[in-house]
Formats: C-alpha cells, sequence, structure tokens
C-alpha cells in the first residue's frame, strides 16, 4: 500500500490518504461561475425625489437590515451553533456568549426558545447544538456547554429548563469549545477539546481531546450508566463534528498544534483517517456533510472549504475550493440545508471586526460544477 501526500497552496493545505491505485487521484474538479460566491448586494435605486413642502421626511433604513439577501439573521451574539431544521425551512441557531437558543427563518425576527448559563471565558460557552433525531416530535434540543467547573452535554425542550445529560468533561483555559452529532436515535457523538492540555487528549483517563459516543441520553443517566465509548483520541481544539446521513461516516475537524484536519470516521468507529490536512492552519471551525462533498467554515482564513470525493473510492479530487472568500468575515459554525445550501454563523464579535449588522447567520448556495459532478 502505497500513501501518497498532495499539497496545495489554495487555502488548503496536505492531504494524506491510502490507496493501493496511484489513478485513484484526480485534478481539482473545474467549477464554473459562482466557484466564488459573491453576496447578492442589490443595485443601488435612483435617489428619491426630495420631499416637497409638507411632506414629511422618508424614515431612515431600519437597523439590523442587511442588504445581502443571503443573509438570514443579523445582529446576534456570537454564533456559536447553527442547526439546520429538518424541512430545510430555518436553522437552529445558539449564541455562544449568552446561551441563548434561537429559530431563525429567512424573513422573519429571530425568536427565542431556551437560554442556557454558560460561562463564556475563553472560547468556552454555547459552542454546539444537535437536534433530537425525533425533533418534529419532542423538541428536543441538544447542547454542548462551558461552566464555572466543567464542560458539559445538556438538554433543553422550549419552556423548560436544561437538563444535564454528561458532565464532567475537562474546562481550561482554552480548548473549551465541542461538536456534536446525532448518528442514530440513542447515539450522539461528541467532540470535546483538549482543554489547552495536549497530553490529556492523548490519556485514556482523561474525556480531554476525544470523540465519545453516547448512548444514554436521558437527565441524569450519567450517575448510574457505565463511561461512554471513546470512539477516538488525541483532538486539539474542537473544530466541527458532522455526519452524513446517506451513509453514517462522520466527519471531524480540529484545530492541532502544527495543523489543522480534517478525519473521516466510519459508521461504526472502528477506522478513523486522516483526509486532508492545513499546515497554515486556517481555524477549521464547523462543517456539513452529504454525499461525495463536505463543507467546512475555516474562521481565519474568512470563507468556506468546499472538498469533494470520489464516489467509488472516496479519494479526495484535487483541493479544497474557496467559497464567499472575505465576504462575511470569520465564519464558525456550519451545516448543510437539505436543498446543498451552507448555512454558516460568523464569529466577527469574537477576535474579528465586526460591521453593522454583526453577527450574522448566512445562507450560501453551493458553487455549481462545470464538470465532474452531477
Amino acid at each position: 500500500m502505497t500513501i501518497f501526500t498532495a499539497c496545495a497552496m489554495v487555502s488548503a493545505g496536505c492531504a494524506q490518504f491510502e490507496n493501493a491505485d496511484s489513478g485513484t487521484f484526480h485534478p481539482a474538479p473545474s467549477f464554473g461561475a459562482g466557484a466564488q460566491v459573491q453576496p447578492e448586494v442589490p443595485s443601488a435605486p435612483n435617489p428619491s425625489p426630495a420631499p416637497q413642502p409638507g411632506q414629511p421626511k422618508p424614515p431612515p433604513p431600519a437597523p439590523c437590515v442587511d442588504p445581502d439577501p443571503n443573509v438570514v439573521a443579523t445582529c446576534l451574539g456570537s454564533v456559536g451553533a447553527v442547526v439546520v431544521l429538518p424541512d430545510g425551512s430555518g436553522a437552529v441557531v445558539g449564541e455562544r456568549d449568552t446561551g441563548r437558543i434561537l429559530r431563525v427563518v429567512p424573513g422573519r425576527p429571530p425568536t427565542q426558545i431556551a437560554q442556557i448559563p454558560v460561562d463564556a471565558a475563553g472560547d468556552g460557552g454555547l459552542t454546539a447544538l444537535a437536534l433530537s433525531p425525533t425533533f418534529d416530535e419532542d423538541q428536543l434540543i441538544y447542547a454542548y456547554v462551558t461552566t464555572s467547573s466543567d464542560n458539559r452535554v445538556v438538554r433543553v425542550a422550549p419552556g423548560d429548563v436544561p437538563k444535564t445529560v454528561y458532565s464532567g468533561i475537562p474546562r481550561g483555559a482554552t480548548g473549551n469549545a465541542g461538536a456534536l452529532a446525532f448518528t442514530g436515535k440513542q447515539s450522539l457523538l461528541v467532540l470535546t477539546g483538549d482543554a489547552g492540555d495536549p497530553a490529556a487528549a492523548k490519556d485514556p483517563a482523561s474525556l480531554a481531546g476525544k470523540l465519545l459516543r453516547l448512548t444514554a441520553l436521558t437527565a441524569g443517566a450519567q450517575s448510574s450508566e457505565p463511561p461512554p465509548q471513546q470512539v477516538s483520541s488525541g483532538f486539539g481544539a474542537a473544530g466541527g463534528l458532522c455526519v452524513d446521513r446517506s451513509s453514517g461516516t462522520a466527519w471531524v475537524t480540529d484545530r492541532g498544534a502544527t495543523q489543522d484536519r480534517l478525519q473521516r470516521v466510519s459508521p461504526d468507529g472502528a477506522a478513523v483517517s486522516t483526509v486532508w490536512t492545513w499546515p497554515d492552519r486556517p481555524g477549521v471551525a464547523g462543517c456539513g456533510a452529504s454525499g461525495d462533498l463536505v463543507a467546512i467554515a475555516l474562521t481565519g482564513a474568512k470563507e468556506v472549504a468546499v472538498i469533494t470525493l470520489d464516489k467509488d473510492t472516496g479519494a479526495v479530487n484535487g483541493t479544497p475550493i474557496p467559497v464567499a472568500q472575505n465576504q462575511y468575515g470569520r465564519l464558525g459554525s456550519a451545516d448543510l440545508g437539505p436543498d446543498g445550501t451552507i448555512w454558516v454563523g460568523t464569529v466577527n464579535k469574537s477576535g474579528g471586526d465586526p460591521g453593522p449588522t454583526d453577527d450574522r447567520v448566512v445562507r450560501i448556495p453551493l458553487p455549481k460544477p462545470s464538470g465532474g459532478r452531477d
């Protein structure tokens, strides 16, 4: 077996994957117009005529109105999580600093569902959300949050108080962010950060820097259940976690000391492999996966990287395609809608240069390939 390594200079890095046939590595697909998604800013209207004597002046522009039609919600706190609703009509969004959970729908003001007390010091707070697999019936939302003593998984329903599902995950000055994704009705994957301690991430006795599988999801079940399964270990600061519903494959992004990584986890968790690395460390964050593509928000690079995969071999096709470069600032959480759009939350209020309508939730159309994909 030969290990091939591919490096790129376009906001990408080095990919390492195993294959017995060198012919499985393909050049980057050719994208036509749309590979660089630009905000659709309406053309400026003709100037309004000056009001006649005795007529009232026109009202000033409403606050928190963004002219870009891709923007779904504005004037939020730093967006810690975005999960698209099952029907694609909107999304459930979490604010990292405040712990507020909101429902956002295009053309409507955000509505608050719940609020969870959090400690947002460092990179902590509310950093991940997952909807119950039976969300349409039970409306349950699972969240990864930081408290004054630990990081933990909680669940909450509209009008109810949050209840702890699993606690005691180490917290530190940094490395507190986590990620969540369901792989079944009673199977919740939990990506934990390294709490600023790379050694703990490799220690099987620590829950820091691990990919865990929780199967006891009722409130208070931790006291009567065995420790969660450790699917994998050695993760740095947690980036994102997403599952391809069609195959059950999970994708994990994390930020290490020397590189950022995208890793693939087989449906049974038995095989974990590194698919792509970024030595320039652009700040991998949330992700969404469907079929032969994975979309990853890059916080520092201020773009979304779209990775396409060979449908037969699963090998990476060329280098990641940059989307929406430098259009919305720092991007954090991400998800894919059922219509193929990429939903992202901005984090310009956390170390960025916020604009008048930040922070925002943006729905970005995927670029249309000119060939190589159906």
